[in-house]
């Protein structure tokens, strides 16, 4: 049942950092899934680093959305640079 839930969370993360940061992406409910969960991943591990979280612990929901929004930051600056380049 837990991937299960990080997955629904993942796609609700995702979903309200592309609504915080709205731009066309691409890639549709997949895409915002994998950045949602992406996203908790990021904020469980500095998290974690920081010492807000033990082992064991997951990111919090708005800790989750923020590195969503980080991991969406550095999507569209890496995407940015690409499209600049050709």
């Amino acid at each position: 049942m837990g991937i299960i839930w990080t997955i629904i969370i993942g796609a609700i993360v995702g979903a309200l950092a592309k609504f915080i940061m709205p731009e066309k992406d691409g890639g549709g409910f997949v895409m915002t899934t994998l950045l949602g969960i992406g996203g908790s991943v990021v904020a469980t591990f500095l998290g974690r680093m920081i010492g807000w979280y033990q082992e064991g612990e997951g990111a919090q929901f708005i800790a989750s959305t923020l590195g969503a929004i980080l991991i969406l930051w550095i999507y569209r600056m890496i995407k940015g640079k690409k499209a600049a380049s050709a």
